[in-house]
């Protein structure tokens, strides 16, 4: 067997995976699936994200300001 045919054996074998990938991605059983992931970008999740609407408290808030430097409190 000369390297010829081995890079021609593994030619063939990689064709078969890569139409074996494309033949899963584009079946229609996984179609919802991609679907679903398509849209999680979208997706609203509020427990994720900080709520800002909240003031925060008086005495919090001076405290910060203080250890920041800020002297107009």
């Amino acid at each position: 067997m000369s390297s010829g045919d081995f890079q021609g054996i593994i030619t063939l074998i990689l064709l078969i995976a890569f139409l074996g990938i494309i033949g899963w991605a584009y079946s229609r059983r996984r179609k919802q699936g991609f679907d679903e992931a398509a849209n999680l970008p979208f997706a609203n999740d509020d427990d994720e994200l900080p709520n800002r609407d909240k003031p925060a408290a008086s005495q919090d808030a001076a405290q910060s300001r203080q250890d920041k430097g800020d002297k107009n409190t």
